[in-house]
């Protein structure tokens, strides 16, 4: 007789309700920033493609900053190096709290993001590359179509109305802060120019401090803040991008907590430092990297020219094929199945999704065209091109499943018993039937009294004057 065969792990299933907590709360910050990085990408158009499209060069090109230390740099040049380190620095505490004490803690669970995360880059790559290649193109923008723009899809969630269940909603997040590691990577690799040892160096003994700071349970802004100044300006001076200041920062903190603590430091400072990044770096840099001249000639150069048609066909096509086909390769071979509730179509449509590419495609794009200004500009146009084709099959697919959202959505945060905790994370308690029965027993007895009082005036109403 065959051996039991063990039972397949679940797939999208039912978070922990302190995950839960966690994704709900962050993603709540990340919608917010997501609505004001569209409004500001708007505003850039609108503000490039009117009269006082000369003003909006002027200030974009407008430099600042003092020289002496190599930092004499353009109002653009800040926004993509310094509020965009804020952004990075974010997105390391994401990863390391996701290594230590999320989803990517357990090599099991972590495989499927992981997987479906590197999937969701190299087809994007591989596609732009063909299309840029066969029609005579540059493959220097290949990783412009790899980034996917959390903030951005949770923005055209809010606006489109649409609910995704909590286990949609964390396997969107995770799959962003592996994405972003692998930009990072990507940046660091293949974007990094000619290199001063000196100032790496002192980066290095920078970040050193940095990191015994914390080991020693040093607290005061006043003491990180000017330190990660210092930090950020020698990793410029590098030839280092000076984002990687942000992220290896981020990494160091501590996000595991001790005992008697509510939050680990990490998530203490992420808290603090996520509306900063969301609602005012990413717009910010949004603002001053978007605005691109926009016209009939342009918009159709986004479709004829290979580097710009490979990077609309890698947000668009490659996304969504890499993210699907490695979560359905990874499901299969992982043998994960997939949540009852939900379905293979649904994972299509949150890959769709990840086809946003906004902000860290913005950045890429402009690295890797850095020579050739108006290049740069048509690539950014079909950064915006892709990104808005991605947002409008997203979000018809997920339309069509709305009513199936928002029933699960219903369900995972119901509270009949009022104590603050969904009623689906207590099931297994005895206290909570035990307060569901007396919640029935008092309304039972409530409808019991209104049906005498509704029996005694029936009879009233029935007998003679």
């Amino acid at each position: 007789m065959a051996a039991p065969t063990p039972t397949d792990r679940k797939f999208l299933g039912r978070l922990s309700l302190p995950e839960r907590t966690f994704v709900a709360d962050a993603l709540r910050a990340e919608t917010v920033g997501g609505v004001l990085l569209l409004a500001a990408a708007i505003a850039a158009l609108i503000w490039a493609n009117t009269p006082l499209g000369d003003s909006y060069e002027s200030v974009r090109d407008f430099h600042i900053g003092p020289s002496a230390l190599g930092l004499d740099l353009s109002i653009q040049h800040w926004a993509a190096d310094g509020l965009l380190a804020v952004f990075f620095f974010v997105a390391g505490i994401e990863l390391k709290r996701e290594l230590v004490a999320g989803d990517l803690r357990d090599p099991k669970d972590a495989a499927l993001p992981v997987i479906a995360a590197i999937c969701g880059m190299a087809v994007p790559a591989l596609v732009y590359v063909l299309v840029a290649t066969t029609g005579g193109g540059s493959a220097a923008g290949w990783a412009v179509p790899t980034a996917t723009d959390i903030a951005f899809a949770l923005a055209v969630l809010a606006v489109i109305g649409t609910s995704l269940p909590s286990a949609l909603r964390a396997f969107l997040l995770t799959l962003a802060v592996v994405d972003d590691l692998f930009a990072i990577l990507i940046i660091a690799v293949f974007f990094t120019g000619d290199l001063d040892f000196a100032a790496l160096g002192g980066a290095a003994i920078g970040l050193g401090v940095f990191w015994l700071l914390l080991r020693k349970s040093v607290r005061g802004w006043y003491v990180y803040v000017p330190l990660a100044l210092v930090i950020w300006g020698l990793m410029y001076n590098s030839g280092v991008h000076a984002t990687i200041a942000g992220v290896a920062m981020g990494l160091m903190l501590r996000c595991t907590k001790h005992k008697g603590e509510k939050q680990s430091p990490g998530e203490h400072i992420e808290h603090l430092v996520r509306p900063l990044s969301a609602g005012l770096a990413v717009p910010l840099f949004a603002l001053f990297s978007a605005g691109v001249s926009v016209s009939g000639n342009s918009l159709t150069d986004v479709f004829s020219r290979p580097e710009t048609l490979g990077v609309v066909l890698g947000l668009v096509v490659g996304k969504t094929v890499g993210v699907f086909g490695g979560t359905w390769l990874a499901a299969r071979f992982t043998r994960a199945e997939l949540n009852d509730d939900l379905a293979w179509p649904d994972v299509f449509a949150v890959a769709s999704l990840a086809g946003i590419g906004f902000t860290v495609s913005l950045l890429i794009g402009e690295l890797a065209f850095s020579g050739d200004p108006v290049l740069t500009d048509e690539v950014k146009a079909a950064v915006l091109m892709g990104s808005l084709i991605a947002a409008v099959l997203a979000g018809i697919l997920l339309k069509l499943r709305d009513r199936k959202y928002r029933a699960l959505t219903d369900e995972e945060e119901r509270d009949d018993d009022q104590d603050g905790i969904p009623d689906i994370y207590e099931q297994d308690k005895p206290e909570y039937h035990l307060r569901m029965a007396a919640i029935y027993e008092e309304k039972a007895a409530e409808h019991r009294r209104m049906a005498e009082l509704a029996g005694a005036s029936h009879d009233g109403g029935d007998s003679p004057a």
